[in-house]
């Protein structure tokens, strides 16, 4: 589990399936660290940084070109640690990419345009991870949100130097993805009027 702030901006290079981070944070073999936000487990641990393997599945479903640069890392919270941020599991849900950035007063705001599948996870004033960050989201519209980054968000992260139809990895909030899934679960076998009653009964056992 991750919290959404960020540890350390890294130096990364991808060749293949290895990613080689050069950090001053020194793991063990075998830990989790979310590097832009995606959870890899470390191969390799050298006096420069370490290593992690990406499966064929991860590359599918990050932005992939983002890491051969610089790169957001977060090591996983221990039990115990203090949850500032809010809680995410490391596992990227879409590719968003974005679309604007305008500025509002010292800080700014970032619109991000999200797949059709995505949009229905994101919630005004709810939490979002993108590209590992912990972020509110201000403003939903049909297809793409707002997010304001205030001045000390972009100078901790790599956000100040993001442009226009960057792509970003999106990881939407965990409570919001288990409640579609069982209102989905409750759709599929819906056939009557008491339908929606029940899918209201479930999501409320839920919290």
């Amino acid at each position: 589990m991750f919290t959404g702030l960020i540890r350390e901006i890294a130096q990364t290079t991808l060749s293949g399936d290895l990613l080689r981070i050069k950090a001053s944070h020194r793991p063990k073999i075998g830990d989790s660290v979310a590097v832009n936000g995606a959870c890899l487990t470390v191969v390799a641990v050298d006096k420069e940084g370490f290593s992690a393997n990406l499966s064929y599945e991860t590359q599918k479903s990050i932005a992939v070109e983002n890491l051969n640069s610089k790169a957001h890392i977060e090591p996983a919270m221990a039990l115990g640690d203090r949850l500032d941020g809010h809680i995410a599991q490391g596992h990227i849900d879409f590719i968003g990419s974005i679309e604007a950035i305008g500025a509002s007063g010292s800080s700014k705001d970032f619109f991000i345009a999200a797949p059709k599948e995505a949009m229905r996870l994101i919630a005004p004033k709810g939490s979002i991870a993108i590209d590992g960050v912990s972020l509110t989201i201000n403003e939903v519209f049909e297809s793409a949100f707002r997010l304001t980054l205030i001045s000390h968000s972009l100078k901790n992260t790599l956000f100040c130097d993001y442009k226009v139809n960057r792509r970003v990895n999106i990881e939407t909030d965990l409570f919001a993805r288990y409640a579609a899934r069982i209102l989905d679960f409750g759709a599929a076998k819906a056939n009557g009027a008491g339908d929606r009653r029940m899918n209201v009964d479930r999501l409320a056992a839920i919290f």
